[in-house]
């Protein structure tokens, strides 16, 4: 009888054990989601993103982790750690393609793009990047709330993408590089139809013609 009772209390023991560890574990993930989170809503990112990590690191297959992943993305953002911010919201995307925050990421993935444009005389290739993404969320959800907002912002990286061709232009036109300017110009009017900047480079593909000639 007392081998069979030594096991009962032992087995009775290491139930009892991973009860409490269970109920630990889950405390432990609790706490750690909820001070994330203050130190988020308190714009502490930094801290945010520290207790976020341990909180994914830690406990990957907890239904807490896949808030920690996207917490850690928006903590970047808010930093204006874009680079930062662009790989953890593809990563997200990667891992959780279905999830129901998808057009969310990929809204945020093309404004961290878009916070980075630069002015008109400068490389345009994070406007590029951001109208490729907004696209993108347009076409794969065109009814979001998202894709509404990427609707507005679209319209700015246009605007700045043909703001860019035209200085190019008007460079070249000064310069009395006619053909090189016609191009631009004409560009502007292919691409850009619609922003605003169409009757000024109707005028400069005037002047391109008419000095091209001479």
């Amino acid at each position: 009888m007392k081998p069979i009772l030594t096991i009962a209390i032992i087995s009775l023991l290491v139930f009892s054990s991973c009860a409490w560890l269970e109920t630990k574990e889950e405390k432990s993930i609790k706490e750690l989601a909820s001070s994330g989170m203050k130190e988020f809503k308190n714009e502490n990112y930094k801290t945010a993103i520290e207790y976020f990590e341990k909180l994914r690191d830690w406990y990957p297959f907890s239904k807490y982790a896949i808030l920690a992943e996207l917490k850690i993305a928006d903590s970047y953002y808010k930093l204006k750690e874009y680079e930062e911010a662009i790989s953890a919201y593809e990563e997200f995307a990667d891992l959780h393609p279905r999830n129901e925050a998808t057009s969310y990421v990929i809204y945020q993935t093309g404004l961290c793009y878009f916070e980075q444009i630069d002015t008109v005389d400068r490389d345009q290739t994070t406007a590029q990047k951001a109208l490729d993404i907004f696209k993108k969320l347009i076409k794969q959800f065109p009814k979001d709330v998202y894709a509404g907002k990427a609707e507005v912002n679209l319209k700015k990286c246009l605007k700045s993408l043909a703001g860019h061709e035209l200085y190019v232009g008007l460079f070249y036109y000064k310069s009395k590089h006619y053909k090189a300017a016609l191009s631009r110009f004409e560009t502007v009017l292919t691409n850009y139809p619609d922003v605003g900047v169409q009757h000024e480079a109707l005028q400069y593909i005037a002047l391109c013609k008419e000095y091209g000639r001479l």
